[in-house]
């Protein structure tokens, strides 16, 4: 009987400490349509490697894309035109939208961990999930949480998750 629980606490451990190992979003729920402030935590470094860039690709119907200024780091954000131009809410006419926010500096030492954050405007599409692609550049190395769980697959079972924002109603 003892044996059997230890069991269940050490998976349990494991677990727990595998999605601590994942850049995650936080918060990772938002109303839908509406402007969020996510903050994509990097929580460790490539193999004891620091982390000198974090790129996040930015999905689709995601709009006005500003990221977080970070001290020691530069931020780029790279655009990508549309397919035919959109109006915003202020009747403005819109032909590219931010595509990928990439930070590159530091160095963010493998024992510590950061915070790197965007304002934006969700789609108005409650129930979906918005994954965003994320590639960690380290001195030796590079994490590419990228994978996107398939139907009837579990984000925390993948090795690499990208991470989400659920959209509320």
């Amino acid at each position: 009987m003892r044996t059997g629980l230890l069991l269940v606490a050490l998976a349990a451990a494991g677990w727990a400490g595998a999605a601590v190992a994942h850049i995650t979003a936080s918060p990772d729920a938002a109303k839908a349509g509406s402007y969020a402030t996510t903050s994509f935590t990097v929580p460790h470094g490539c193999a004891g490697a620091a982390t000198i860039a974090v790129r996040i690709k930015v999905p689709d119907g995601v709009a006005d894309v500003k990221p977080q200024m970070k001290p020691g780091w530069t931020v780029q954000v790279v655009k990508r035109k549309l397919a035919a131009p959109l109006h915003d809410e202020h009747g403005n006419t819109v032909t590219e939208v931010a595509d990928e926010v990439a930070w590159r500096g530091g160095p963010l030492p493998d024992d510590l961990y950061d915070s790197f954050g965007i304002l934006m405007k969700l789609p108005d599409q409650p129930g979906a999930t918005l994954y965003f692609p994320t590639v960690q550049e380290c001195e030796k190395g590079v994490h590419r949480w990228i994978e996107i769980p398939a139907a009837g697959q579990q984000w925390h079972d993948l090795e690499e998750p990208a991470p989400f924002v659920k959209l509320a109603p």
